[in-house]
């Protein structure tokens, strides 16, 4: 005995989006359909009904289903995904088809499932344009530029106003070993792939033990247990000179326990050297947890390249140019990376005066003028490092 749709349900237009139905006739249904792209077309399905849709609306209009061979299969199949999508926060609803028919139908709660309005402050809106300008990689700039994109369109105000957006610390390119390997770490599965050393340029293969991946100092290093060398190793991602290839069964290791920084810190090369910097009082806190205060005694040496207030007198005597110290802190600061010691001074603006080296001083300086030639409006050069950020 069949039951017929009631007539509302006869008359109604169709419960989803043409792009989402599928051909009734054998093999308009893609084949192999990942879960996950069955989820979303479950989802999209669910929001734009017009009312509800039924078991059997779903297994004909939504891609995916009608790879079920059974209807016991359909079952398990759309039960586990209406679990799956509760799971993860998305509130689908039951509610009864009316009519003649006692059949359930299916939606989402759109009221339960919508953001609710985005109100940034300008302010706010800067900090989450200096976290997107953190990544540079093309992996992912596509996906933060639609997210920012987005959240100017609600009206939040353009961050472009805010200095800091120019001056944001980056990282350089992840490349494109960065997907293969990350899926190999959660998969624990064994990575080979050429690599160039350090200090003597020849390329080998490497056979390893993917463990994790950290940015350090403006870099990517993948830290792992080399098979060959048969012990743990530090290989900068940035010198692996062909595609990272997955080889070998699932779950072959176990990742050990291990400090990040200890590991890394063992794979630093280079000497130590250090700049002297001036910094505002209570400001660049994360630097200043690594350096240590310059005598009294040889701050004098220095005054000449503290930025002076305008209209200060160039002829001043040298105890009147002293009393510039005062609103300035003179710190040592150790680093290893020319690129990355000036890369950190120009991320704090005019809170902080390079004063040697030079090419450190000059590699933030250039940097900065980067910065000011954006159009902010808010950076200008003054012809030392006194670069003002508003």
């Amino acid at each position: 005995m069949s039951i017929d749709p009631p007539p509302s349900a006869q008359s109604a237009p169709s419960p989803v989006p043409p792009s989402t139905q599928l051909s009734a006739q054998p093999g308009g249904q893609p084949p192999g359909l990942n879960p996950a792209e069955r989820l979303l077309n479950l989802v999209i399905a669910l929001v734009n009904t017009n009312a509800a849709m039924t078991k059997q609306q779903v297994r004909t209009a939504v891609a995916g289903y009608a790879d079920a061979p059974s209807d016991e299969a359909f079952e398990r199949m759309f039960e586990r995904d209406k679990d799956m999508l509760r799971a993860l926060g998305i509130p689908v609803v039951t509610v009864g088809t009316g009519g003649h028919t006692d059949e359930l139908g299916y939606r989402i709660d759109q009221d339960a499932y919508a953001l609710p309005p985005v109100d940034l402050t300008p302010a706010e809106l800067g900090v989450l344009s200096l976290a997107a300008q953190f990544w540079q990689d093309k992996t992912l700039r596509t996906d933060i530029n639609r997210a920012m994109v987005k959240l100017r369109a609600a009206g939040a105000g353009d961050p472009s106003v805010d200095a800091l957006a120019g001056l944001a610390p980056s990282v350089r390119a992840v490349g494109d070993a960065y997907g293969p390997l990350m899926e190999a770490i959660e998969a624990r599965r064994v990575v080979t792939f050429s690599y160039r050393a350090a200090y003597n340029g020849a390329v080998l293969t490497r056979h390893v033990e993917p463990w994790r991946i950290a940015a350090r100092d403006g870099g990517w290093y993948l830290m792992c247990f080399d098979r060959d060398r048969l012990a743990p190793r530090v290989f900068r991602m940035s010198r692996i000179e062909s595609r990272v290839r997955i080889t070998g069964p699932a779950v072959a290791y176990e990742i050990p326990d291990f400090e990040t920084d200890v590991m890394l810190g063992k794979a630093q090369h280079g000497e130590v050297r250090a700049a002297v910097v001036a910094v505002r009082p209570e400001r660049a806190g994360a630097l200043r947890a690594r350096a240590k205060p310059v005598p009294e005694g040889e701050r004098e040496a220095y005054s000449e390249r503290l930025p002076r207030p305008v209209g200060a007198d160039a002829g001043a005597s040298a105890g009147e140019r002293a009393g510039d110290h005062a609103g300035w802190d003179i710190l040592e600061v150790p680093y290893r990376s020319l690129s990355g010691m000036a890369s950190e001074a120009a991320g704090y603006g005019a809170a902080l005066v390079v004063l040697e080296p030079e090419p450190v001083r000059n590699e933030t300086l250039r940097r900065l003028t980067a910065a000011a030639a954006l159009g902010t409006g808010s950076v200008a050069g003054t012809g030392t490092q006194g670069v003002s950020r508003g």
